[in-house]
């Protein structure tokens, strides 16, 4: 099988089991070559993997782009993806794995377990700057988290868009929260009572569930008595809502319904069947089939992957997209790439237009981005369409 001496070689090295130790140190050559290296840990399997497969495929397409057009400053973007099953120990490990194997400038992580549990680690080493799925209020702070950042509104910014939509719409309307029992359910609770007070909004009622529930009855029964104008629904993907809306509909119930980013996929929402029909929630980003004014990114996904593309899809585009910005800045200020210096960068960007990806420039202050905007479901049309003009918190 190997036939001459340097097939010998590499079989000895791999009998010995120090290949690995050899593509290793053959990745860190190139790495001082120039290469620029994103590491992620992609839950590609297991519970989340409908959106780590959308996440991985849009950092994928970006960094296409930007190294088909030549990298950053002729230097390649190089992305190292593990997957985790969305599960804390298995990404800790993947963490450690590309970060002892290459010189890790970018990271993607998988959730905010992960994003929590790596921060003291992620700050050690000085190195990076990672963003990924998590929306957690907890990780929207500069001081605890300072190498970090997500791409869009925090849960808690998010519910904040409803609610200054809400109050634009109907002035003192009611409104209820109905969340999971879970730490990404509670998130926005607090931010939520402080919200509606602060817009003369009334919320008349808090309705807890077990994170998967499907018999809601008895929660039904409590939100038809508070006979709010708006339900909001937060902490879940999609099971309990169908059931909440069909029950609450079945007894007459005029509430309008609403959700956020997980929850607002288009596939996710049309599969709440006809009883979803003007659902509403907060999105960050246009949607794949938004054609609306002069988008040349979207129209560059739209070239790429003529098929529908999720809204994890776009969050991971997007995500490539600001982290590759944030090298460039630190390339073209002429200083080293490390975490300090790449999030400072990030912070730098102000009034950044994205090519359409979201509908308004951005800027990046902290560690969130606080835009959104408001789509409703048409069922008809089988399609998520806008209710809003893009809502930036703070403006």
């Amino acid at each position: 099988m190997f036939g001459n001496p340097i097939k010998k070689w590499l079989a000895a090295l791999a009998a010995a089991g120090t290949l690995g130790f050899a593509a290793s140190a053959s990745a860190q050559q190139g790495n001082q070559q120039g290469d620029i290296v994103l590491g992620g840990s992609i839950p590609m399997t297991g519970v989340f993997a409908f959106a780590g497969i959308g996440i991985d495929a849009g950092i994928k397409d970006y960094l296409k782009i930007v190294n088909d057009a030549g990298g950053i400053k002729g230097r390649k973007i190089q992305y190292v993806p593990e997957d985790t099953g969305y599960k804390v120990d298995v990404s800790m490990a993947a963490f450690k794995k590309i970060t002892s194997q290459h010189k890790v400038n970018l990271y993607y992580a998988d959730s905010t377990g992960f994003s929590k549990t790596v921060n003291p680690e992620l700050e050690r080493a000085g190195t990076m700057l990672m963003t990924g799925a998590s929306f957690a209020k907890e990780l929207n702070d500069p001081q605890k988290y300072p190498l970090q950042f997500m791409v869009g509104p925090d849960y808690t910014e998010m519910v904040g868009i409803l609610l200054n939509y809400i109050a634009k719409t109907k002035p003192g309307a009611k409104v209820a929260l109905v969340y999971s029992d879970t730490e990404f359910g509670r998130d926005p609770v607090e931010g939520t009572r402080a919200a509606t007070k602060k817009l003369g909004l009334n919320l008349v009622s808090e309705i807890v569930t077990p994170p998967s529930s499907v018999d809601v009855s008895a929660e039904v029964i409590k939100l038809r008595r508070a006979d709010p104008d708006y339900t909001i629904f937060h902490g879940y993907v999609l099971a309990p809502i169908p059931e909440f809306i069909n029950q609450a509909k079945s007894m007459g119930m005029k509430s309008a319904f609403m959700g956020t980013f997980w929850t607002m996929d288009n596939s996710t929402v049309m599969r709440m069947g006809d009883a979803a029909d003007g659902f509403m929630g907060v999105m960050p980003y246009r949607y794949h089939y938004d054609t609306e004014g002069k988008s040349p990114m979207m129209e560059k996904i739209r070239q790429m992957r003529p098929e529908y593309q999720s809204t994890a899809y776009m969050q991971g585009f997007l995500a490539a997209m600001l982290m590759t910005e944030a090298v460039k800045r630190t390339l073209d200020a002429g200083k080293p790439l490390d975490g300090k210096n790449l999030k400072a960068s990030l912070n730098s960007i102000q009034n950044f237009d994205t090519g359409g990806i979201i509908g308004t420039p951005i800027s990046i202050k902290g560690n969130s981005i606080p835009v959104g905007r408001i789509y409703k479901a048409d069922m008809k049309q089988k399609k998520m369409l806008p209710a809003s003009d893009w809502i930036t918190l703070g403006q």
